[in-house]
């Protein structure tokens, strides 16, 4: 039987679903008006504050990086005003429209494009990229007003690093470069990722990057829901970098670079009595300006292709046999054993030790050879026969005293510092026995020595100085006193005076003569072989079976001053290094007239180094252009270059005679003069 159902039954259960819902629906609100008050109340502060972020942007500003200064207080790496526009890869919304948009604006053509689209593809979301730097005011507004409808695309007004000098102060100070994801993941920075911000990359620039890197400043704008910028509100400056001084003189330095030319080659000068290092030239190098945003397709076809090897610092990293200006440290160590300056040989060309012979650079002869005879003719026959008597171990200890085999504490985080042979060493490293023929090779230089060219001007500011002289780059380092060298002064009188003679008398080195009245250069050449006479004799034929150059020198003679080392790789012989040499000192007493012999000689070799390596540029982009192969890692693969670069060539196992290679020709096409005239002792004051 259907129960039945009145409007009384009905009533009653609309009337207690209405109070179950009206009850709930009571409940929901009193919880709305608890929550809304809640976020009015306790959480005001929270939503105010993002409610400010939406409406005000805070941006940091990359901090203006410290100058390193020379000696005198002028920029060798400096900031500039800079108009710049950057890509943040993770905002890009249509890449090749904005790209094409911006090459319209920017004047780019198709080799800029496709670099821009290679650091897009390699660089991490966050990691900004460079679309173009030092605008005209111009392109910067037309970008700025465009930038709402580019997103991604961030212009602005900045500090750029710059390199007045370009290329020769390359392995000087290192370069700068943006951050990487290694670098991010090693700091958490943020500011590692803002746009226009750059670390030290190699060098200086990277061995001082926290003392140059500074504060950054930070900017509060007001800015719309599309992010257009209203106004600045406040801004709080960035604080910049400390300055580093440097003890080089960057006229030297720049002199020195241009005054190479086309050679593959080092110069260091060195202050006689404090130990400055007043220039660190290694050249063909890369210029750190265009370094800064990674290596593009031309620069690293240009980098690869070029055996001069830009990249390696020959300065600190490369060795090579020092020929013939080891004599006058060899000459002091006979000294040192108590042989007479007096004691002679006659050199008739060559000298049989057991039964080899070894001939003289000169096969004619020298006839009567003393020891100053020897050093300034650079008689090789001389050597052969005094070593013997003394013995290699007299001549390494006096070696290492003057500088060889030593490494020095320069702000670099590597240095091949060579080799100073003796028989311990020998029996060490081949398990081999030391032969008269390794002692008459060691004492011209040959063998198994080895020698950088920093070493090199060490020796000749202490041949010059008779002090312990050390290389000091830094000018606020604590400058050390030089101990003496123990080395008697007649000693030192004596090797001065047989390499003035060497310079300005009956020596091979008229080359190295000082055009200035009243100044006399004191040196010793070094011709040192590459490959054996039977490929070639080392003058002529493919580049690197040709000789390398070396000449060491100081002046004034009677009162040094300037010590100076110069190295040209695969010159041709110690002619090729004579020259740089006879200018670079010029340079410190006559600048004028040194600068005016530098400016004719670089007509004929087509400018400046930017300006060769600006042509050069224009020359492999018009060959190769985008077909140029794309660099897949450029700050891997320039670290990796470098690395190849500074490795020290394998010692090789010498096991016979070196033949010397000739000396320069002006001296060998002179007879040897019937009289050996003794160059006198010169007062040192």
């Amino acid at each position: 039987m259907a129960k039945l159902i009145t409007n009384g039954v009905l009533r009653n259960s609309f009337d207690r679903r209405s109070v179950v819902v009206g009850s709930l629906q009571s409940g929901v609100g009193l919880l709305l008006a608890t929550r809304l008050g809640y976020i009015a109340l306790a959480d005001n502060e929270k939503y105010k504050t993002m409610s400010e972020s939406n409406r005000v942007n805070l941006s940091l500003i990359p901090p203006r990086r410290g100058w390193i200064l020379d000696r005198m207080g002028q920029p060798i790496a400096s900031n500039r005003a800079d108009f710049r526009v950057d890509l943040i890869p993770e905002k890009l919304i249509e890449q090749d429209k904005t790209l094409a948009e911006l090459a319209g604006i920017l004047h780019l053509d198709e080799i800029a494009l496709q670099e821009i689209r290679d650091h897009l593809e390699k660089s991490r979301g966050f990691q900004p990229v460079e679309a173009g730097s030092h605008l005209s005011w111009e392109q910067f507004a037309a970008v700025s007003v465009r930038q709402p409808d580019m997103p991604g695309v961030v212009p602005q007004r900045s500090f750029s690093r710059y390199y007045p000098s370009g290329p020769c102060v390359g392995h000087l100070v290192g370069y700068v470069g943006v951050a990487n994801a290694k670098d991010y993941e090693q700091e958490h920075n943020p500011l590692l990722i803002t746009p226009g911000f750059k670390i030290g990359k190699d060098g200086l620039e990277k061995q001082f990057d926290a003392e140059l890197r500074g504060v950054p400043g930070a900017r509060r704008s007001e800015v719309t829901a599309g992010g257009r910028v209203v106004r600045d509100l406040e801004t709080r400056e960035d604080v910049p970098g400390k300055a580093i001084k440097l003890t080089v003189h960057a006229g030297l330095q720049e002199y020195a670079a241009r005054r190479i030319g086309t050679e593959s080659a080092a110069v260091v000068v060195m202050d006689c009595e404090t130990g400055d290092l007043l220039s660190f030239v290694s050249m063909p190098s890369f210029d750190p300006n265009s370094f800064t945003d990674g290596v593009g397709r031309i620069e690293w076809k240009m980098l690869s292709d070029d055996d001069h090897v830009p990249l390696r610092n020959k300065i600190l990293h490369g060795l090579y046999p020092p020929g013939s200006t080891v004599k006058p440290t060899v000459a002091l160590a006979f000294l040192e054993a108590g042989l007479s300056p007096d004691a002679a040989v006659n050199c008739s060309g060559g000298l049989r030790v057991g039964n080899r012979v070894f001939h003289c650079w000169n096969h004619h002869g020298h006839g009567r050879v003393d020891m100053a005879k020897g050093i300034y003719q650079s008689c090789d026959v001389y050597f052969y026969h005094f070593a013997q008597q003394i013995g290699m171990d007299q001549i390494a200890r006096t070696m290492r005293k003057i500088g060889y085999g030593q490494k020095f504490p320069l702000p670099y985080p590597s240095q091949s510092f060579g080799t100073v042979p003796d028989p311990a060493w020998k029996l060490k490293k081949y398990n081999k026995e030391w032969a008269i023929y390794d002692t008459v090779n060691a004492t011209i230089g040959q063998g198994y020595v080895q020698v950088n060219p920093l070493q090199q001007a060490v020796i000749a500011s202490r041949l010059a100085s008779g002090k312990l002289l050390m290389p000091r780059l830094l000018h606020d380092d604590p400058r050390p006193a030089a101990g003496s060298l123990g080395v008697p002064q007649e000693h030192l009188d004596f090797i001065h005076a047989a390499m003035k003679e060497m310079v300005n008398g009956l020596g091979t080195g008229h080359a190295a003569r000082l055009p200035i009245d009243g100044v006399q250069l004191a040196g010793k050449s070094g011709t040192a072989q590459v490959v054996g006479l039977n490929i070639g004799n080392g003058k002529g034929g493919l580049w690197r079976h040709r000789d390398h150059g070396h000449f060491i020198c100081f002046a004034p003679f009677d009162k040094p001053k300037y010590a100076c080392a110069v190295l040209v790789e695969h010159g041709g012989g110690s002619p090729a290094a004579m020259p740089i040499a006879r200018d670079v000192m010029t340079y410190m007493f006559d600048q004028q007239k040194a600068w005016d012999a530098l400016l004719e000689l670089e007509k004929g070799w087509g400018g400046t180094p930017q300006e060769r390596q600006a042509a050069k540029y224009r020359s492999y982009a018009a060959q190769y252009g985008v077909r140029a192969p794309q660099v897949e890692d450029s700050e891997e693969a320039l670290a990796q270059q470098e690395q190849e670069a500074a490795k020290p060539a394998p010692q090789p196992i010498q096991s016979d005679a070196a033949p010397p290679a000739p000396e320069p020709e002006e001296a060998s096409a002179a007879p040897a003069p019937a009289a050996t005239p003794k160059p006198a002792a010169e007062p040192q004051t």
